[in-house]
């Protein structure tokens, strides 16, 4: 278990610190902060012979917590090192809580750099539309980069200056084929195990009544502060993209997560003179198809949908039907983008129209911001209020 918990900045009264700290639930980590954690561990005693125990990483946004070690096991000759943490999700419901993320480390001849493996529990990509290509292991792009940050440390601090971290990274997790087929990995063509995750090092917990609490509050603060433009923003990502787009200070900056509705039921009480909803593509399809809670195990994508918005964009049938047929959607977006189809610009326009049906003519103008992964926008609208009109051309 870790040893250090995440802490809010303390530094403003609004904004997704406040939010949190107002929800009084305990934050945890992500997959991805344990794996680099234990590839940290591994690396240190392949080349020390000795363990840190706790191990300290650096997370993102600068956080440095510290984790305990669960295994500490190094081969004979110091051929491989494998070092173990078991993942404290917090409070939030996350079926990999718990779970002991192994990763063990192996040195590879020079010039080789960090070449990443798929280990038992650990799933394989076997189809395209994710973010890594398909054969690569199940470790995410953020993930992969906390870990090679990480491990060159590790040689330069034991190798002296213009050591580079030339090993085998096998991450593997207890039981992940078990509690995998409980996620979505299997749809999405990740088979073998559970995926390594996170873009922070940090699971935000989300109790509904709590996470909707804290949302309502932080509309209050925005308002009190006298703030004429909010923007509602479905993770860290996307609120980076939101300030550095419109230059919102923290007090205006509501962590919406998968609660679009609960976002605009109370504008629609309480209004502000502008809302931007700012998210990833896949989540905001589903608000564009009218739904008001974006979570994956209570909306789904609809690719039948998002054809359907190809087809209004100038997609012939034959890219229709493989929209349809995609295994993600940003795989449907890719589709797209290479025929030219803006498929990102329709999903943004109709998730804004259905956001203004949801505000009921409330006084407030909305535009939508669809991101990918990377935080590369992709879809965008110019802000409409109630008495335009329903359709006008996207902005880019």
């Amino acid at each position: 278990m870790a040893e250090a918990q995440p802490q809010g900045t303390g530094k403003a009264a609004g904004g997704r610190s406040a939010q949190l700290a107002h929800t009084g639930l305990r934050p945890g980590w992500t997959t991805g902060a344990c794996a680099t954690a234990a590839s940290t561990a591994a690396y240190t005693a392949l080349l020390s012979g000795e363990f840190p125990d706790p191990v300290t990483i650096t997370l993102p946004k600068g956080q440095t917590p510290s984790f305990a070690l669960a295994v500490e096991e190094l081969a004979p000759g110091r051929t491989a090192a494998t070092a173990g943490v078991v993942k404290d999700a917090g409070d939030d419901p996350d079926v990999t809580h718990g779970a002991l993320v192994r990763a063990t480390v192996r040195a590879l001849p020079a010039g080789s750099g960090v070449v990443f493996r798929a280990g038992p529990g650990v799933g394989t990509v076997t189809r395209p539309g994710l973010p890594l290509e398909v054969g690569e292991p199940a470790i995410n792009p953020v993930p992969r980069q906390m870990m090679r940050e990480h491990l060159a440390e590790v040689a330069g601090r034991h190798g002296g200056p213009g050591a580079t971290a030339d090993v085998e990274v096998e991450i593997s997790v207890d039981h992940g084929e078990e509690i995998a087929r409980s996620t979505w990995n299997p749809r999405l063509g990740i088979l073998g195990g559970l995926s390594i995750l996170g873009t922070t090092g940090i699971v935000v917990p989300y109790s509904c009544s709590a996470w909707i609490d804290s949302i309502r509050r932080g509309v209050d603060v925005a308002r009190a502060a006298g703030r004429r433009h909010v923007a509602g923003c479905t993770g860290s990502t996307s609120e980076k993209v939101a300030v550095a787009l419109h230059h919102l200070p923290e007090d205006a900056l509501l962590d919406m997560g998968d609660f679009a509705g609960a976002v605009l039921k109370y504008i629609r009480r309480h209004p502000v003179e502008r809302l931007t909803i700012c998210g990833g593509f896949a989540k905001l399809s589903k608000l564009a198809a009218g739904h008001l809670d974006l979570h994956s195990a209570r909306s789904q994508v609809d690719k039948g949908f998002l054809a359907e918005l190809a087809r209004r964009g100038g997609a012939d049938e034959a890219l229709a039907g493989a929209v349809a047929e995609a295994n993600t959607g940003l795989a449907a977006l890719q589709l797209c983008t290479a025929a030219g189809v803006p498929l990102g610009d329709l999903v943004a326009a109709t998730a804004r129209d259905e956001s203004l049906a949801v505000l009921r003519g409330a006084p407030v103008a909305v535009d939508v911001i669809c991101i990918d992964r990377a935080g590369m926008v992709v879809g965008r609208t110019e802000p409409r209020g109630p008495g335009d009109a329903r359709w006008g051309s996207p902005q880019r």
